[in-house]
């Protein structure tokens, strides 16, 4: 084996505890004044920028950043507490959720001073919205397959290709994208990738969205022609991306949102079987809830090693590969346990879109934020397998 793995029993301290209780009392509010309902994962439009702006005010976004640059120099663990309890209450964070949780970060350790100065802030406010640019038609989560490039000019680089599945590029401000500029070479299949941030509003730049079979419309491709990146927006090493990138996802596969996102099917279950549930539905909930909490430890270890200045990039793709999985199946072991169950009407109606909306929505769990055959091989590579 070439890595050891560690899962440090990590307990959240004190003031985590005191952070949840601000943070469930701000989100009953926001629910009792109408801002979304917990209760329906399938709303048409999760796009809420003033709630975003709210959470901004809080001091909920750019937790641990530097506060030069509107940051408020709390733990990793806290914002652990933030991001579980907006997962749990199904809150509406897609605005904001992608730059705080790994376009801030990357753009805290490779942007140009000015950069961060101006944009930095911005996300903390809750005002910007970014997307990934990583995968592209026939590479899926290959980002070595990747094409589309970028070529020297004046001043900067011309972009020309295609992103797709790109999550929320329809309202995003700015993209995080890695582009080819240069070919790999026979002996390194990662060389010729650089990361760029891209100006969302820059001509050259045409979002298609992509339907889902839920009816949203949360994926797009992004198509460049002729785009215009300049120098300053280079982010990083040239040819050189693939480290980045990598340490970039370990913030992207670790967090509870990574075995929340169909959460919602199982507290509705709860609901309706009550208190007093038969031997076969409490038998069925609590190996659910072990499970769930046997994950939940796994990604609060990780918290703790991003707090530590690690890396933990075989670590957050156990967790994400073992997270995805499990939500991906929960709506249809929820309906197994749900089939005998005496509920009343409304609960059971709640019930039932809820399970209809999750399945439909499971098969692009395993898909985003890397496939599950391709988080297996780097696992398999950091144990030294392959």
């Amino acid at each position: 084996m070439t890595a050891a793995l560690r899962f440090d029993p990590i307990r959240l301290p004190p003031e985590c505890e005191r952070l949840r209780k601000e943070v469930r009392a701000f989100l009953a509010d926001e629910i009792a004044a109408g801002t979304f309902d917990p209760h329906q994962p399938n709303r048409e439009d999760t796009d809420a920028p003033e709630f975003s702006r709210r959470v901004g005010e809080r001091g909920w976004l750019g937790m641990t950043w530097p506060k030069k640059y509107g940051g408020h120099e709390r733990s990793f663990l806290e914002r652990y507490v933030v991001t579980e309890e907006m997962r749990v209450a199904n809150a509406p964070t897609r605005r904001f959720f992608v730059a705080d949780r790994q376009s801030g970060p990357v753009l805290l350790k490779y942007a140009p001073e000015h950069i961060k100065m101006d944009i930095l802030p911005r996300i903390c406010r809750g005002e910007v919205c970014f997307a990934i640019g990583m995968s592209e038609p026939n590479s899926g989560s290959d980002l070595f397959a990747a094409k589309t490039r970028a070529t020297k000019t004046d001043g900067g680089y011309l972009i020309n290709g295609t992103k797709i599945w790109t999550s929320s590029a329809h309202i995003a401000d700015y993209m995080i994208a890695i582009f080819r500029t240069s070919p790999p070479t026979k002996e390194n299949r990662r060389h010729g990738l650089t990361q760029f941030l891209v100006d969302m509003k820059t001509p050259g730049i045409k979002v298609n969205p992509i339907g889902q079979i839920t009816g949203q419309f949360e994926f797009n491709e992004v198509v460049f022609t002729d785009a215009f990146v300049p120098d300053d927006h280079v982010l990083g090493e040239i040819d050189g991306a693939w480290k980045q990138a990598t340490s970039e996802l370990a913030y992207e596969r670790s967090g509870p949102e990574r075995f929340l996102e169909t959460y919602y099917v199982l507290t509705e279950l709860v609901r309706a079987v009550g208190k007093n549930p038969d031997t076969r539905s409490a038998e069925g909930i609590g190996r659910l809830v072990a499970q769930l909490h046997t994950m939940r430890r796994m990604s609060v270890s990780v918290a703790g090693m991003l707090q530590a200045g690690k890396e933990p990039v075989v670590e957050a793709s156990i967790v994400k590969d073992i997270g995805t999985v499990w939500e991906q199946q929960l709506p249809h072991r929820v309906r197994d346990l749900a089939a005998f169950v005496e509920a009343d009407a409304t609960n059971r109606e709640t019930l039932e879109n809820q399970l209809s909306f999750a399945i439909k929505t499971a098969p692009k769990l395993t898909i985003q934020g890397g496939t599950t055959e391709v988080l297996r091989g780097i696992i398999a590579r950091g144990l030294g397998l392959r």
